[in-house]
C-alpha cells in the first residue's frame, strides 16, 4: 500500500491538534492487516478522539476506505500517554455538568474500539425495517 494509510493519519491529525510536532504514527503489516499506531501529546488527545469519539469514529472510517483500494484491513490504535487516566479521573471529578458516572462512561466509549461499519449498516436496518413494520399500509 506504500504507505499511503500511514501518510494520510498523519496529515490528518496533524491539521487537528496544537502540537503537530508530537505526531507519530507507526505501521505495522501482519496476517490481520494494517495496523497503525497513533501516538500524540498528552494535550491533544481530546482534538483526536473528540466528543464520545466521534473524530477517532471518522477517521477510522476514512482509513477503512483508503485500505479498501488495496484490499487491506486497516486499524487504527490511539496509543493512551502516560498518565492519562489520572487526567481523565480528574476531570471526570471536576465535570460541574456531567455527574462522575457520566464522565467516567463518556471515557469508557472514547476507550472501546470500533464497530465495524458493517455493525452498523445492520443495526441501521433493522431500526428501518421495524419502523416500516410499524406503518399500516
Amino acid at each position: 500500500m506504500n504507505e499511503l494509510d500511514k501518510d494520510f493519519v498523519e496529515y490528518v491529525v496533524k491539521a487537528l491538534v496544537d502540537h503537530p510536532e508530537d505526531v507519530k504514527v507507526e505501521r505495522s503489516v501482519d496476517d490481520m492487516g494494517v495496523l497503525l499506531e497513533l501516538t500524540v501529546n498528552p494535550d491533544d488527545m481530546g482534538k483526536v478522539i473528540g466528543r464520545a469519539g466521534a473524530t477517532a469514529k471518522s477517521i477510522r472510517t476514512l482509513l477503512r476506505v483508503v485500505g479498501s483500494r488495496e484490499d487491506a484491513r486497516v486499524n487504527l490504535k490511539i496509543v493512551e500517554p502516560e498518565g492519562s487516566e489520572d487526567r481523565r479521573a480528574a476531570a471526570a471529578e471536576g465535570a460541574g455538568d456531567q455527574p462522575a458516572t457520566e464522565a467516567a462512561k463518556a471515557a469508557k466509549v472514547e476507550a472501546e474500539p470500533e464497530r465495524d461499519a458493517s455493525d452498523e449498516l445492520l443495526e441501521r436496518t433493522k431500526r428501518e425495517f421495524a419502523d416500516l413494520d410499524d406503518l399500516d399500509i
